[in-house]
C-alpha cells in the first residue's frame, strides 16, 4: 500500500470532522447568532439597541421571573438530591422486602415528561381534585393550593428524583464494603458514617446528577405553564413573549432566552470546577449489598421508601383511572362506569401525534446514534485542536435550555428556508438536544476499549476505516443499543423546543398532551397519556431483554 492511499484512507476521519464541525456551525452556533442579532435590535426603530436588556432589568415584572425560576429551580434540585441519595443509599444497604418492585416503579414514575405530572396533580389536589373535596367535605381541612411555587416544587421534585436516584445507585455499586468496616472500626457508623464517608465519596455523582436536574427543571415549560398561574417562571414568560398572538415581542423574547443561557452556562461551569475539586476514583472488588436491619431503623427505612414511592408513582396510576373512565361524547364530562371511548377519541382524532412521536423519535435516534459513534470515535481517538474544538462544542446544547433552541431555530431559518411548522424542525431538536449525551457515553465505552484492540487489525493491513467497522462497531453495539433506547424514551417527552416550531401536522404526543389539558380535554389528555406510558413501557422490556439485566442505570 502506497503512501498516499494511506494517506487518503486516513484523511476520511477528518472529513468526518470537518462535517460534524459544519453541522453544528449550521445548526447550532448560526442560530445562536441569529438569536443575539434580534436580542439587540429595538422592535420600535428596528436600529440595534440595548433596550431590550434595560426592559427586562427595570421592570419587576420581568425579573422576578428570573427570580422565581432560579428560586423553584434551587429548591428542586435540593429536595431531588436529598430524596433520590437517600433511597438509593437505603436501597443499597437495606434488604427491603419488594425492592426489585420499588426500583421499576421509581423507573417508571420517571418515564413521563413533569406536565403529565402536573395534569395529574391538578386531578387530585386541583380546586376540584379529589383529595381536595375530600380534605375540604369530610375531613374540613382546608389544603394548600397545588398551585404556584408550591406546586412546581412538588411536581417537579417528583418527577426529577428518580434520576438522581440513579445516577447515585450506579456510584454506590462501584463503593467497597472495606471502606465501611474500616470506618465502622474507628467508630464512625450510623449517621456519622453516611456523612463522613458516603457523601464525600459519592459527592461527584451527586453533583453531577444535581447539575442534570437543575439543568431540566430550569427549562421546564408546562408545569408552570399549567399550575403556575401567578407564579412567572422564565421559559413561560419567554414563550409567551413569542407565540403570543397579540403583543407578541420577539426581540425581547430573544434577550430573555440569551440571559436564561447565561444562568445555565454559568451554573455548568461551577458545577465542572466543583466536580474537578471533589472527583475520586473507586473500585468495588467488594460492593455493597443490602444486609437486614431490626427495630426502628428497618421501620424508617420501609416507611421512607414505600411512602417516598407511593407518592411518585401516585400521577400514573390517577392518569390510568381517568382514561378508562366513561365519558361524554365530546370528552370534556365524566360519567357513571368505564369505557374506552377516550382511546377510540384520541386514535381517531389525534392518531397522526402517535405516528409522528415514533417516526421523528426514531428518525432522530438514528442520525443521533451515527453521529454519536463518528464524533465520538475522533474525539477519544483522534485527538487534536480541530477534535477538541468539536468536542467543546458538542457539549453546547447541553447548556441551551429547550425553548431557547426552539426560538433559535424559528428565528434562524425563516428565509430561505423555513424550517418552523416542519418534520424536519422537530426532528432537528430531538437531535441536538439529545446528542451531546450520546457523545459522553459513546466516548466512556471507547475509552475503555484498549488500543491495542485496534491496533491489532491495523497490523493486519486493515484500513482505520474497516477497523473502525470490524472491530470497534461490534464492541460498542450492545451499549449503544441500549443507549439508543433511552434516548428513544427521553426524546419522545421532549416539549419545551418542539413547541415552539410545530403546526397541526408535525405536533408530537407531548404536544397533543398538553393541548388538550389546556383546552380541558381532560378524558383525551389522560388517554394520550397512558399511550405514551404504554410505548415507553414497551422500551423499557426492549431495554432489559436486549441487555439481559433487570436493573436499569443511567
Amino acid at each position: 500500500m502506497t503512501l498516499h492511499k494511506r494517506q487518503r484512507r486516513l484523511d476520511v476521519w477528518v472529513i468526518v470532522s470537518i462535517c460534524a464541525l459544519l453541522m453544528f456551525i449550521i445548526f447550532l452556533v448560526y442560530p445562536m447568532f441569529g438569536i443575539m442579532r434580534q436580542s439587540i435590535i429595538d422592535p420600535a426603530t428596528g436600529e440595534y439597541s440595548s433596550i431590550n436588556f434595560y426592559r427586562f432589568f427595570e421592570r419587576r415584572f420581568f425579573w422576578i421571573s428570573l427570580v422565581n425560576s432560579l428560586r423553584v429551580t434551587s429548591w428542586v434540585t435540593i429536595v431531588s438530591a436529598v430524596l433520590g441519595t437517600m433511597l438509593a443509599f437505603i436501597l443499597s444497604t437495606v434488604r427491603i422486602r419488594g425492592r426489585a418492585v420499588l426500583d421499576m416503579m421509581i423507573v417508571l414514575s420517571m418515564i413521563s415528561p413533569p406536565f403529565i405530572g402536573a395534569y395529574s396533580w391538578i386531578l387530585l389536589l386541583g380546586r376540584n381534585g379529589v383529595i381536595t373535596n375530600f380534605l375540604n367535605d369530610v375531613m374540613g381541612i382546608n389544603f394548600p393550593s397545588i398551585y404556584g411555587f408550591t406546586g412546581i416544587l412538588l411536581v417537579v421534585s417528583l418527577s426529577m428524583t428518580p434520576i438522581v436516584y440513579l445516577y447515585v445507585k450506579g456510584a454506590l455499586k462501584n463503593m467497597d464494603t472495606s471502606l465501611y468496616e474500616a470506618s465502622e472500626g474507628f467508630g464512625c457508623a450510623g449517621f456519622l458514617r453516611f456523612f463522613k464517608i458516603v457523601i464525600p465519596l459519592i459527592a461527584p455523582t451527586i453533583i453531577a446528577s444535581a447539575l442534570l436536574v437543575f439543568m431540566n427543571a430550569l427549562a421546564d415549560f408546562g408545569t408552570p405553564m399549567l399550575i403556575g398561574e401567578g407564579f412567572r417562571t422564565m421559559p413561560v414568560l419567554i414563550f409567551n413573549q413569542f407565540m403570543a398572538e397579540i403583543g407578541a415581542n420577539r426581540n425581547f423574547a430573544a434577550a430573555m432566552s440569551l440571559i436564561l443561557m447565561a444562568v445555565t452556562l454559568l451554573v455548568f461551569l461551577v458545577q465542572q470546577w466543583i466536580t474537578v475539586k471533589t472527583s475520586y476514583t473507586m473500585n468495588a472488588y467488594h460492593p455493597l449489598t443490602p444486609v437486614k436491619v431490626k427495630g426502628i431503623k428497618n421501620i424508617i427505612a420501609y416507611l421512607f421508601c414505600y411512602l417516598t414511592i407511593g407518592i411518585m408513582v401516585l400521577p400514573q396510576l390517577v392518569i390510568i383511572y381517568t382514561a378508562f373512565r366513561n365519558t361524554s361524547p365530546t370528552g370534556v364530562l365524566f360519567r357513571p362506569g368505564y369505557s374506552l371511548d377516550s382511546f377510540r377519541r384520541v386514535f381517531t382524532r389525534m392518531g397522526d401525534a402517535i405516528f409522528n412521536t415514533i417516526t421523528y423519535a426514531s428518525l432522530a435516534v438514528f442520525i443521533i446514534v451515527i453521529m454519536g459513534l463518528l464524533i465520538s470515535y475522533v474525539v477519544v481517538r483522534r485527538p487534536g485542536k480541530l477534535n477538541t474544538a468539536l468536542d467543546a462544542l458538542s457539549m453546547a446544547p447541553f447548556v441551551i435550555p429547550g425553548s431557547v433552541l426552539g426560538i433559535a431555530i424559528a428565528i434562524s431559518f425563516r428565509s430561505p428556508v423555513r424550517l418552523t411548522g416542519t418534520a424536519a424542525a422537530i426532528v432537528l431538536v430531538f437531535v441536538i438536544r439529545r446528542l451531546p449525551f450520546m457523545i459522553r457515553s459513546i466516548s466512556a465505552m471507547l475509552r475503555s476499549i484498549s488500543m491495542s484492540t485496534e491496533e491489532a487489525g491495523i497490523s493486519l493491513g486493515a484500513s482505520h476505516l474497516k477497523v473502525f467497522a470490524k472491530i470497534t462497531v461490534p464492541i460498542l453495539t450492545p451499549g449503544i443499543i441500549s443507549g439508543s433506547i433511552m434516548t428513544w424514551m427521553q426524546t419522545t417527552s421532549e416539549l419545551s423546543a418542539s413547541i415552539m416550531l410545530y403546526v397541526a401536522r408535525t405536533r408530537t404526543l407531548t404536544i397533543a398532551i398538553y393541548t388538550e389539558v389546556i383546552r380541558g380535554q381532560h378524558s383525551n389528555a389522560a388517554a394520550l397519556s397512558v399511550v405514551y406510558m404504554a410505548i415507553s413501557v414497551i422500551c423499557l422490556l426492549i431495554f432489559f431483554r436486549l441487555t439481559g439485566s433487570k436493573d436499569f442505570k443511567m
